[in-house]
């Protein structure tokens, strides 16, 4: 593949994940869980069909990511269901902001279960994106959105605890662990659902938006993604993969005229620029 096919795969992953917000506010359901029922459900054919195509079968990746596969698809429950709360309780700003401190949080989880030495700059990076955490989750509390932001963190909590399993598994290939990931999504969306007293038949609009956003937005990107990977350079991904973040809130005020205030623009920018600078101050460690 060449670097710039590989550059093309990645943007439009990072776009299609983008749009993730702005396809949450079509639907009219207010049950996250049925949402996260029919989302996995759109997610499921399409990994499935990656790796068949990819690995031969499907059992046997599967069986071959293990308890760390396991543990990984559970994260991805708690990742994908506070996503969807998170977009329905806060503005997209607010939540897609949150969602970037999970590369912060791997690297402290990393330190505290795996023992991995976490650099200085790192740390100082952990800060900055701290201190613009508080500005949008201050902001956040006087505006009603607290179960919001809480469930924006529990998503990017959630999304480095599978970042942590892929290390600990030594997984090379997220694939099969994030088909789990669907399967267990699936499940958990039926049975909180229905315990709810809840209904999974829901409008059939809502159904296709559901759908649609698994299959093209959330699986199709993640094989995109994958693919391109594989011939760009590290500190390329480190700024291509924010692209998500910088538009997924230019989509809903461009669409739907969604604004944020002033306190999340601020912090998101300052906690952004931390996982920017952290990520370009990695690349420069790998190659010295």
């Amino acid at each position: 593949m060449r670097y710039g096919t590989g550059v093309a795969l990645v943007v439009t992953a990072a776009l299609s994940w983008s749009l993730t917000g702005l396809a949450i506010r079509q639907i009219g359901t207010p049950d996250p869980w049925a949402i996260l029922f029919w989302r996995s459900l759109g997610v499921l054919p399409v990994l499935g069909a990656v790796i068949l195509w990819n690995r031969g079968s499907l059992a046997g990746p599967i069986r071959q990511a293990g308890l760390a596969g396991v543990l990984g698809g559970l994260s991805l429950v708690f990742a994908f269901a506070g996503a969807i709360y998170a977009f329905q309780a806060t503005t997209v700003a607010n939540a897609v902001f949150l969602f970037a401190a999970a590369p912060f949080i791997a690297a402290a989880l990393g330190w505290a279960v795996l023992g991995e030495r976490v650099h200085p700059l790192t740390w100082a990076c952990m800060a900055v994106a701290i201190a613009g955490m508080y500005l949008m989750v201050r902001e956040g509390l006087s505006m009603g959105a607290g179960p919001g932001n809480a469930a924006a963190l529990l998503s990017a909590t959630g999304f480095a605890c599978f970042t942590l399993t892929l290390r600990w598994g030594r997984l090379a290939d997220m694939m099969p662990a994030t088909f789990l990931g669907g399967v267990f999504s699936a499940v958990a969306g039926a049975v909180f659902t229905l315990a709810s007293g809840g209904n999974l038949v829901i409008p059939a609009q809502d159904i296709a938006i559901c759908l649609s956003m698994g299959a093209f937005l959330l699986a199709l990107g993640l094989t995109l993604y994958t693919f391109g990977s594989r011939a760009v350079r590290a500190v390329d991904l480190t700024i291509l993969a924010n692209i998500e973040v910088l538009l997924g809130p230019v989509w809903v005020w461009l669409f739907l005229g969604e604004t944020a205030g002033r306190g999340t623009l601020i912090g998101g920018m300052v906690l952004l620029a931390a996982v920017l600078a952290n990520g370009l101050l990695g690349v420069r460690r790998a190659m010295a």
